[in-house]
């Protein structure tokens, strides 16, 4: 079954405030159907599942006809990567701006479970946005998706060293080697604040590494076997973590 994703926008659809002409519609109509397809195919038998000569072949369409609208199965897949991650970021920043924007402790909380809810209700999408990844040309959809999924907890990250909430440890206690990495990951997701230190960076990073690496575990159900229920460990992980960031902990 195919699952809705949030609205983005299409090549070829109209802009904003001109109506778009038939043959707009039926082009956009036409890409919705097959990323819907896809969507289900990835869902069903995962990203080997996913062919343009099956998508073609559920449509009633040659394949040739099919590259009219994505050049390559690569680009189908780039496509979905925005559509998720777009799907993702609109989760995450509906869960964070439902709290009022002072209220940084409960917004840092509500997005982070949202990120977990999303990818327990959607495991091959999670698995097709955060699995082996391929380097694509900057200004690709689904890197600029990935960086508005980041940039809600860049934002409360940042807050939490404006409001000097803790104290990042001094960079002389950071290898050369894992500075140039920070910096290379400032400089390419533009997480360039005052604040940004190469130790608030680390601190970031290892939180991060921490939570996410928690919630792969339970997507993928690598602990399923001893472990039937993984929302107590990731709650515990999440209580330790914040507490180390100065946020106080709020139970769901």
């Amino acid at each position: 079954m195919a699952k809705q994703g949030a609205s983005v926008r299409l090549s070829g659809e109209a802009p904003a405030g001109t109506a778009p002409s038939r043959r707009e519609r039926v082009r956009e109509a036409t890409l919705r159907e097959i990323k819907g397809i896809a969507r289900r195919n990835l869902s069903e038998h995962g990203a080997s599942g996913v062919s343009l000569r099956a998508i073609a072949r559920e449509m009633g369409m040659t394949a040739p006809g099919l590259y009219r609208y994505f050049a390559s199965l690569d680009d189908l897949v780039v496509s979905l990567k925005a559509d998720f991650y777009n799907e993702l970021a609109e989760a995450v920043g509906s869960a964070e701006e439902s709290l009022p924007p002072d209220d940084v402790d409960g917004r840092l909380h509500a997005a982070l479970r949202a990120f977990r809810t999303w990818a327990l209700a959607n495991r091959a999408e999670f698995a097709l946005l955060f699995g082996p990844q391929y380097d694509r040309p900057r200004g690709s959809p689904a890197i600029e998706a990935g960086r508005r999924f980041a940039a809600t907890f860049f934002a409360l990250f940042d807050r939490l060293l404006e409001e000097r909430r803790f104290t990042p440890p001094d960079e002389d206690g950071i290898s050369p080697a894992l500075r140039r990495q920070l910096e290379a990951f400032a400089e390419r997701t533009g997480f360039t604040t005052d604040n940004a230190s190469n130790g608030a960076l680390h601190v970031m990073m290892s939180c991060w590494v921490r939570l996410y690496g928690l919630v792969c575990m339970e997507v993928f159900q690598h602990l399923s076997v001893v472990m039937d229920d993984m929302e107590p460990l990731f709650e515990a992980e999440l209580r330790d973590i914040l507490e180390g960031l100065g946020v106080t902990y709020r139970a769901p």
